[in-house]
């Protein structure tokens, strides 16, 4: 069952069309129903605390028990001094008074019907011993003391069934007076439809302006989350730019070169045309994901897989394991000495492992060759019951690296891709001499995460 406050004013009814073709309202019982069904909601609605200052947090709560212990006191002394009431029926009346009010701060509906009950009780017990000049069904102890419970339910009702809440006591008030009414008493029609109106109004307008200041800091949150992804997307859009202009130019004119090349050379030599050819076809590979990382940083949902430029969409082709060989025979190309080694079942993993796992064993190859010149590099490949092993370690180099004009980025980068699967990437020195770099990549990343 829905909670009270949770239910927010819904339009009208949709209108039902008639054979005719016109349309007929829907009929009224489409509107009483929810109103019967929010009267009939008692689930836990707490008054919420005061934010600010600290110390008047629990104020409300405070000023609601201190209500309902003075009307309790209160409804007693007027029915045993004032409407000759003895006994324990104004002991018990005081109780359902004061608990009517109680109840109402945590189970704003559950009070108002127990606070209708104490007013039963208190107009049953006290008609016979009504004076002349007195007022009845409500004594003023007892009309007071209900304008509190009216008052909580309305801050936290929507206003139909505050409508339906004010009227109600308003309704049985007249409807006792009509049949029951002793004679030479007071009525208190008047003095119920003019607390209960305004108490009703009361609590209609602080719900209004509480509900408005909330949507109102919603709203600015939504604008400065807005704001901050425009400024994000602005950032992104000046990087594409940078990167098209300056990288993917610079790309385009050596791999025109590297076709030009050999056109320029007398008889050049198979070797120099095997160079020249893979250089235009690494630069052409590198073009072709620059454009993907371009799309990426244009795209204003970069991390939606159903982004065509996102690694994860079903038809953009990523790199993967059974790539390996091509990317080891462009670095033995580039006259570095390297050798493989798979251990285990090799089979297809969830495509982040596959990717990931290339991206590292790329990256260290790449570190191979601008630092460890004439090496001999070994990778490792161990196909494990859950995780995936990766080593690649190289030989201490047989002459200089020519200086790297590189900002270091590339372990932080490969330890950024293990860590979003969850796995673990560890590099450093060997003992006697070179480089080693390893990794552990769970085949079931979510596993590993949770």
């Amino acid at each position: 069952m829905p909670r009270v406050d949770d239910v927010n004013e819904q339009s009208e009814p949709p209108a039902v069309e008639a054979d005719s073709g016109t349309t007929t309202p829907a009929p009224r019982a489409g509107l009483l129903r929810p109103v019967a069904l929010d009267l009939l909601t008692i689930e836990r609605d707490p008054l919420p605390r005061m934010s600010r200052p600290r110390w008047l947090a629990r104020l409300p709560h405070a000023v609601v028990v201190y209500a309902a212990v003075f009307f309790g006191f209160l409804t007693t002394e007027q029915m045993s001094d004032h409407y000759h009431d003895q006994g324990g029926i104004p002991l018990v009346a005081a109780l359902l008074t004061g608990a009517s009010i109680a109840l109402a701060m945590f189970r704003p509906i559950a009070g108002w019907w127990l606070g209708l009950l104490a007013a039963t009780v208190v107009a049953w017990s006290i008609h016979d011993g009504v004076g002349p000049g007195q007022t009845w069904p409500w004594m003023p102890a007892g009309i007071i003391a209900f304008a509190p419970v009216l008052l909580l339910v309305a801050l936290r009702v929507p206003p139909r069934v505050t409508v339906v809440a004010v009227a109600v006591p308003i309704a049985l008030t007249g409807l006792a007076e009509l049949l029951l009414k002793p004679e030479h008493s007071q009525t208190s029609v008047l003095a119920a439809l003019l607390l209960f109106g305004f108490v009703g109004l009361l609590g209609y307008a602080l719900r209004a302006t509480r509900l408005a200041r909330g949507k109102l800091v919603e709203q600015e949150t939504i604008t400065e989350e807005e704001r901050a992804r425009r400024t994000l997307l602005e950032e992104r859009s000046r990087i594409a730019r940078e990167l098209h202009d300056v990288v993917a130019h610079h790309m385009s004119v050596i791999s025109i070169q590297a076709q030009v090349a050999p056109h320029l050379v007398d008889n050049p030599s198979e070797e120099l045309k095997e160079n020249l050819a893979g250089i235009r076809e690494n630069a052409l590979e590198a073009l072709t994901e620059l454009r993907r990382v371009l799309g990426v940083l244009r795209s204003e949902q970069p991390d939606d897989p159903a982004n065509p430029h996102h690694p994860h969409h079903p038809h953009h082709p990523q790199p993967t394991l059974a790539e390996l060989d091509g990317l080891v025979d462009n670095v033995r190309g580039a006259g570095l000495a390297v050798t493989t080694e798979i251990a285990g079942v090799r089979r297809v993993l969830a495509p982040g492992v596959e990717l990931t796992a290339y991206r590292i064993v790329q990256e260290a190859l790449s570190n191979c060759l601008r630092h460890a010149p004439g090496s001999r590099v070994e990778v490792g490949i161990a196909y494990g019951p859950r995780e995936l092993h990766l080593c690649i370690a190289n030989t201490a180099p047989t002459r200089p690296a020519p200086p790297s004009h590189g900002a270091g980025h590339g372990l932080l980068g490969m330890r950024e891709r293990a860590g979003m699967l969850g796995g673990e990437l560890a590099a450093g020195p060997r003992p006697g001499g070179g480089y080693e770099v390893s990794a552990v990549l769970p085949m079931d990343p979510e596993t590993k995460k949770d």
